[in-house]
């Protein structure tokens, strides 16, 4: 026999006739009539299908695979396991037999197809597709990658098929020498099948796949188990017979009508228990368990005969306890208090006959049928987490199974089992779950906010793609990034996740801050270049007359230069002088200050000087602006606002050149014609030596003076320096040069502006 070569050996030839006649009887037309039963593999089909197979062994077209096994035989063997431990009928062992030659290119699909119908080419487009998803290099020790498996497959006998495949193979791989791919092999079996199969409710053939993995992977600690099982397995099974009838006898004599259940645990089971509680092979209390299972009501809402299940558990427990010593420790009541799946039982472990502890569970049918089927799955309860609707959908899967059937109700399972999710991976083979509907965006953001932040699109299975498109299960994603992109207000409609569209949200609202910060520093330098100093409120104000409901809208616009700060100043100040009609700025505010407000201080609101305007006009309504505070003999100018009033303001007000610039058309000349008994407000900035006595020496002659009156001194001392706003009320330019000369004689005062 050649290892490469595929060439029959007589033991080989022998079983493969064996089998194939087991096969004719389990799965062949049994009808004298003519009349082939549903699921039966047809007289045609056994013609094809021998022709087909020697022609493979005639040409030795199929070489033997990496275990030197015999591929034909392997698909025999697996075949017969699909029919005998899973149920499996005619289109699963056709496809099963067929598989090998579609994967090495001597037969398509669509072949398959026309010689063997749509349901055998179904199962083996399939497997294609499953053994697509391996050239990916997957991580298979994960939860998402069975759940990729099993939406992936579409038919769920393709995944049966693959269970039975791998447990026929896990039996034949024991004398290889081939160490590296037994191990990889049991690795797979262990993290991937097993689970499969206990979902499937198929538990002998899940144990089985377990022990093998144990077996190849801890050979040691598997022999040795074994070896103590094997020790006293006819003592053990007399061992529970013994314990089980008078528990029985017991139960009978108080009337409950019930159905007992015995097991020695599976070599895997007591390797892990051994393993979680740091223990020895003796150490392990529930190496015999039983199950009580009474029979009651089906009613699952009635909360009386709920109480009345407990009543019957708690009468099984006080019979079975009074009878073996039960461990306290080890009691667990999920009857009073339900586990949050839902799975109602109660625990109990006893010291039986010859000092053996033994594990008793005592539930209804009720509770078993839930911890079966139900929420509480049993795969569930043993720590393999359900996803979505899958409870249901697999019960159904298993009722047939247990009940025979010949499983062409498969049809009605071709459902999307994960109609709300898709499972992607990454170029590293990292399998991600997202909602349905997700886009490369949000692929994006569940690597890093970072990726996410600076996406501008991706690649998919080798196509590049935008950041629109969505994902599609099994895909191979990455993502293209630029470092000038930044996330979008509309990012929050592309993608699908919460968790990207709070990493947007975060993103968006700290470019916000930046943009919020840049403006209103770029606001404050451009204010203060205009003399204006800025006040929240009215700020606010202003913002939401210009139309803007948000903020941070009117700040990232003038981040992004769509608004002139020059039409917010004017905005600004038109609002500040609708709203205060003051004629004088707020004095700032400092941690030391000196501060003076006139209470007796009356504003003049209407002013009784004769100002012409344009053309010789007199008796226009006016007002002086706020920027620059003009008083009589100031050479003025006239501006007319948006509102149609005119503003006067001074010749040398620091926003004339920009408002001569930008609004030229609107400038009006102006001069003082008579004069009356109005008294104008006007600030005087003075900065100087930080002396005792200066504030005084200052208010003094402020004081002194006839016609001026002091509104209000703000002064702020700093190192020995001070300065400060003098607001005062005077008639003229006039009374203004003479109060400004007569401050800067006060000893300690370096300069008098006015403002």
């Amino acid at each position: 026999m050649n290892d490469g070569i595929l060439v029959f050996s007589e033991e080989e030839r022998v079983e493969a006739i064996a089998i194939l006649e087991k096969l004719r009887k389990l799965v062949g037309s049994q009808a004298t009539d003519g009349k082939v039963q549903q699921g039966e593999v047809t007289a045609e089909d056994e013609e094809l299908l021998k022709q087909h197979l020697l022609s493979i062994v005639g040409n030795h077209a199929l070489p033997r695979n990496v275990f030197g096994l015999n591929p034909i035989l392997c698909s025999l063997q697996a075949a017969l396991i699909a029919v005998e431990e899973i149920g499996l009928r005619r289109d699963s062992v056709l496809a099963v037999l067929l598989y090998s030659s579609v994967m090495a290119g001597l037969k398509t699909t669509d072949e398959v197809e026309t010689e063997f119908g749509k349901g055998v080419a179904t199962i083996i487009r399939g497997l294609v597709r499953v053994g697509e998803l391996y050239k990916k290099n997957p991580v298979v020790e994960s939860e998402n990658f069975r759940n990729l498996l099993l939406s992936f497959a579409e038919d769920m006998r393709v995944i049966l098929v693959m269970i039975a495949d791998r447990v026929n193979l896990m039996r034949q791989i024991r004398d290889t020498k081939n160490d590296q791919a037994r191990r990889e092999v049991s690795m797979e079996a262990n993290y991937l099948y097993a689970p499969l199969a206990h979902k499937l409710g198929l538990y002998r053939l899940k144990s089985e796949l377990e022990d093998l993995s144990l077996k190849y992977l801890e050979h040691d600690a598997y022999y040795h188990i074994k070896d103590k099982l094997n020790e006293t397995k006819r003592s053990r099974d007399a061992y529970i017979e013994s314990f089980i009838t008078p528990v029985r006898q017991r139960l009978e004599a108080a009337g409950l009508r019930f159905h007992m259940k015995g097991r020695t645990k599976s070599i895997h089971s007591i390797w892990q228990k051994m393993k979680k509680q740091k223990c020895g092979f003796e150490g392990i209390y529930d190496l015999f368990a039983i199950r009580i299972i009474i029979q009651g009501q089906q009613d699952h809402e009635d909360i009386g005969t709920r109480s009345k299940e407990h009543a019957l558990c708690w009468q099984a427990y006080s019979i079975v306890t009074d009878m073996y010593q039960p461990n306290p420790k080890r009691l667990r009541d999920w009857l009073s208090v339900p586990k949050s799946n839902g799975y109602e039982s109660l625990h109990i472990t006893v010291l039986g006959p010859q000092s053996k502890w033994v594990e008793v569970q005592i539930r209804t049918e009720r509770m078993d049928e839930i911890a079966e089927r139900g929420l509480a799955a049993h795969w569930r309860y043993k720590g393999v987490k359900a996803e979505g609707g899958m409870d249901e959908w697999l019960a159904n899967i298993r009722a047939a199974l247990e009940a025979g059937d010949d499983l062409q109700m498969m049809d009605q399972f071709k459902m999307d089992l994960y109609e709300d999710e898709v499972y992607v991976f990454t170029p590293k083979g990292d399998l991600l779950k997202f909602p349905k509907g997700a886009t490369v965006l949000d692929f994006a953001y569940h690597i890093h906010s970072k990726i996410g932040s600076t996406c501008v699109g991706g690649n998919i299975n080798g196509k590049n793609v935008s950041i629109r498109q969505q994902l599609q299960s099994g895909d191979t994603v990455s993502v293209l990034t630029n470092p000038n992109q930044t996330p979008k207000q509309e990012w929050l409609n592309i993608v699908k996740s919460s968790r990207a569209k709070s990493k947007i949200r975060l993103a968006i609202k700290e470019s916000q801050a930046k943009d919020g910060l840049f403006a209103k520093e770029l606001l404050e330098r451009r204010f203060k270049n205009r003399k204006v100093e800025i006040e929240e409120s009215v700020m606010m104000h202003t913002i939401k007359k210009m139309g803007f409901k948000e903020v941070s809208d009117f700040y990232k616009q003038i981040a992004d230069e769509k608004l002139d700060v020059n039409e917010v100043i004017e905005k600004y100040l038109e609002v500040r002088d609708h709203d205060e009609k003051l004629n004088a700025p707020k004095p700032a505010q400092s941690a030391q200050e000196f501060e003076y407000e006139n209470p007796d201080e009356q504003i003049a609101r209407r002013n009784d000087d004769v100002l012409v305007i344009d053309k010789n006009l007199k008796g226009l309504d006016f007002t002086l602006a706020q920027c620059c505070h003009p008083i009589y003999g100031d050479p003025v100018f006239g501006f007319v606002t948006v509102s149609g009033g005119i503003k006067i303001h001074r010749a040398d007000c620091p926003n004339a050149p920009e408002l001569r610039k930008r609004f030229g058309y609107r400038i009006v000349k102006a001069r003082w014609s008579g004069k009356g008994s109005s008294q104008y407000a006007t600030t005087l900035r003075v900065i100087g030596n930080d002396d005792i006595g200066i504030v005084s020496n200052i208010t003094n002659i402020i004081a002194k003076e006839e016609k001026i009156v002091m509104r209000s001194i703000n002064i702020d001392s700093h190192d020995g320096l001070f300065s400060g706003n003098i607001v005062v009320q005077l008639d003229d330019t006039s009374k203004l040069e003479a109060l400004v000369k007569k401050l800067r004689t006060v000893k300690g005062v370096k300069q008098v502006t006015r403002l």
